[in-house]
């Protein structure tokens, strides 16, 4: 029999009190459990290891291997995650909005946690630490679902957090590890409805499709990243090639890192030879137009343009006009983050009102399309849909409201 349902009765168990614990008793929690990693960390490093050595065994791509090694300045890193989250704001019980009607009714929108959070992910550790952070400081219970990839990682993080949390007086199961890695346990995961009030799946485009077959609970997508960086014709091109060389090669292997370039014809000829030699390293794909310019690259067709490669590949395009270049990112992007660089007020005003993504940036790097990075402490995804939450999922976006409404008697006639 599967462990599932009795993991998901003590996980709901324990969201009934995270619910009604006070904020001091959760950043308590919270703090406790950065501890926790930070006295663990060499057996955490030790446990990853296990896991690297697997993965490189199997063949791994560079990339992956990435996202999944730990050090132990990553395993601070994590720990600081959690001091960061503790000194934001609880969200919880935050009144969004209040009136009183003509009868006197007093009415008011008060942010409530979602209850149990289940979260299901690949090959990166460090989210279990940051998934588990963000749910416990909005009042939730983490219901944790990672990749046999990463499992001796997350087994040694999840039980470090649990001791933070117990330490601090809330309940352990507030944080709850499913260790049964095989397909079937991730089908009948994505399916505990009474138990899991929002599934986040944090992973590539077959995680991503299996919940979109699969799951019966409600989910919000963190989509694939075709992140598009599009040079205007009046960019000042030594900025733009910065941001292009920081948003492809800073970290490759992210969701927010740029898959794609579009180059206005008008620069294309000076800015292209630039691009490809400061991209050393990268393998670039380009369009008809690109390779007139660049004869030595890579042809890229239609699948070449749309796909998210998570590595040091890029494709590139030549668009003869904004018109083209905006055309351009809504049939190739994947509604993630899309950045221009221009020096042209009304052509970015035109790019932010005309593109449709969860991040639209102006002369800045897709690399900032984060949690940490937009002032949210850490992030439990990034959503490229549109309900309930879009772009980086904070402590707020782990929320939902109940009206709350305050009367004298009144009664409806």
């Amino acid at each position: 029999m599967s462990a599932l349902p009795e993991l998901g009765r003590r996980v709901k168990e324990a969201a009934r009190v995270m619910a009604q614990a006070s904020g001091a008793a959760k950043d308590a929690a919270l703090e406790a459990a950065a501890d926790m990693l930070v006295h663990g960390a060499a057996e955490i490093v030790a446990a990853n290891a296990e896991d690297v050595v697997r993965a490189e065994a199997a063949g791994t791509s560079r990339t992956v291997v990435d996202r999944l090694r730990l050090d132990a300045g990553r395993v601070e890193a994590m720990a600081d995650g959690l001091r960061q989250v503790a000194t934001l704001p609880d969200p919880v019980g935050e009144v969004v909005a209040g009136w009183v009607r003509p009868n006197g009714l007093r009415i008011s929108r008060v942010r409530v946690p979602l209850g149990v959070v289940g979260i299901i992910y690949e090959n990166r550790p460090n989210v279990t630490s940051d998934a588990a952070g963000l749910c416990l400081k909005s009042g939730n219970a983490a219901f944790l679902r990672g990749s046999s990839a990463a499992i001796s990682s997350n087994r040694t993080i999840a039980r470090s957090l649990r001791e933070g949390v117990a330490k601090a007086g809330l309940p352990e199961d507030a944080v709850v590890l499913v260790e049964d890695t095989s397909r079937e346990s991730a089908v009948e995961f994505m399916r505990l409805r009474g138990v899991i009030d929002c599934l986040v799946p944090r992973g590539g485009h077959s995680l991503i499709q299996a919940v979109l077959d699969n799951a019966t609970v409600p989910y919000v997508i963190d989509g694939d990243g075709n992140c598009h960086v599009y040079v205007d014709e009046s960019a000042d091109l030594d900025m733009a090639l910065a941001i292009v060389v920081n948003a492809k090669t800073q970290r490759p292997s992210v969701c927010n890192a740029a898959e794609s370039l579009v180059v206005h014809e008008a620069v294309a000829e000076r800015f292209l030879p630039l691009a490809a030699d400061a991209l050393q390293g990268v393998e670039l794909l380009g369009d008809e137009r690109t390779r007139a310019i660049l004869p030595g690259i890579t042809s890229a067709d239609d699948d070449a343009l749309a796909t998210e490669f998570l590595d040091l590949r890029m494709s590139v395009a030549v668009a003869p006009s904004l018109d083209a270049a905006i055309d351009h990112v809504r049939r190739y992007g994947s509604g993630h983050s899309e950045a221009i660089v221009t020096s042209d007020l009304a052509a970015a005003r035109r790019f932010v009102n005309e593109v449709d993504a969860a991040a639209v940036l102006v002369n800045a790097s897709t690399r900032f399309v984060d949690g940490e990075q937009f002032g949210f402490g850490a992030e439990i995804g990034i959503s490229t849909q549109k309900l309930h939450a879009r772009g980086p999922m904070g402590v707020r976006e782990l929320t939902t409201v109940k009206y709350v409404v305050e009367g004298d008697g009144q009664t409806r006639a």
